[in-house]
């Protein structure tokens, strides 16, 4: 015959009940309801600080600011939405675990053995996975720093290439020939930012030896002031482009520069529209181009 159930009285059940069970049952459920608390909340400071970076870059101060600084709406989007997973995960293993363990010692489960065993697994964890280790950290430095991010074209020694993916243990870059690279971020000992801040460009365009340099200094500044000038270029050069005038002499010929500072990631349009309007500057002064050594100046007349 089976064994008879144990006559409890209901006073006796309560405090069953009010002993062990319901104190497990209360710290899951205390745990349960932080975590959404926590996460909750980091979710609403993203979200405002999001909103925001729009609205910072939709004033025009902004925007100036934007491109003198190099910020960017779509990597301070990307860098709060990876500190917020970033945060959220970390919170989720922290109450994970004291709620684990709080539970162990409301069932009398002794801690030390387990403590001391888990301190053995994660040192011997922490020499194996050294390299992941590495990288994690190196990877949340690198979004906190916002040293780089999606879209910037950077240098990391080995490769050249635009950004395609960030996450805290691999970057993903694509360079000219259209190879994706993914490199791990503890490997990144240097970081070269191509896009971030402003951009720097110097326009070199060699004329005759013999050719007038004053000429050529006058027609140059009033291409550059065209340039300066129009409204189609107004908003991708930060400071109106400057002659430098005879930068080197070699052979046959002398080579005149221009200087422009703009915003980052537009310098080499920016350096082909210079050229472009250099020179139909100097042909219409009349500046003759260089010629090779020996070569005698053509004076227009029948030989």
């Amino acid at each position: 015959m089976p064994a008879a159930l144990p006559d409890w009285t209901r006073a006796e059940v309560w405090d069953w009940f009010d002993g062990v069970p319901i104190r497990v049952i209360a710290t899951i459920a205390g745990a349960i309801v932080v975590r959404w608390l926590l996460h909750r909340i980091i979710r609403r400071m993203v979200a405002l600080a999001i909103a925001r970076g729009e609205r910072e870059e939709r004033s025009r101060t902004g925007r100036v600011l934007a491109h003198a600084t190099g910020w960017s709406l779509d990597r301070h989007r990307q860098r709060l939405a990876t500190l917020g997973t970033l945060l959220r995960s970390i919170i989720t293993v922290v109450v994970s675990l004291v709620a684990l363990l709080t539970v162990m010692s409301l069932l009398g489960i002794p801690l030390a053995p387990l403590l001391a065993s888990a301190g053995v697994g994660g040192l011997a964890l922490g020499f194996g996975a050294q390299s992941l280790v590495k990288d994690f950290l190196s990877g949340v430095f690198m979004i906190m720093e916002d040293q780089y991010g999606v879209g910037d074209v950077i240098d990391v020694g080995e490769v050249i290439g635009t950004v395609e993916d960030v996450t805290l243990r691999i970057t993903s870059l694509r360079d000219a020939n259209g190879v994706t690279w993914h490199v791990r971020n503890g490997e990144i000992l240097r970081v070269g930012n191509k896009s971030q801040g402003w951009a720097q460009t110097i326009v070199e365009l060699p004329i005759g030896y013999d050719a007038d340099v004053e000429v050529a200094l006058t027609a140059l500044d009033k291409a550059v002031a065209g340039f300066a000038g129009d409204a189609t270029w107004r908003d991708k050069v930060l400071e109106p482009p400057q002659v430098l005038g005879v930068q080197s002499l070699t052979g046959g010929a002398m080579t005149l520069g221009i200087l422009a500072k703009c915003v980052a990631g537009e310098e080499f349009s920016v350096q082909r529209e210079l050229r472009l309007r250099a020179k139909h500057a100097l042909d219409q002064a009349g500046v003759p181009g260089p010629r090779p050594i020996g070569i005698p100046p053509s004076t227009g007349g029948a030989p």
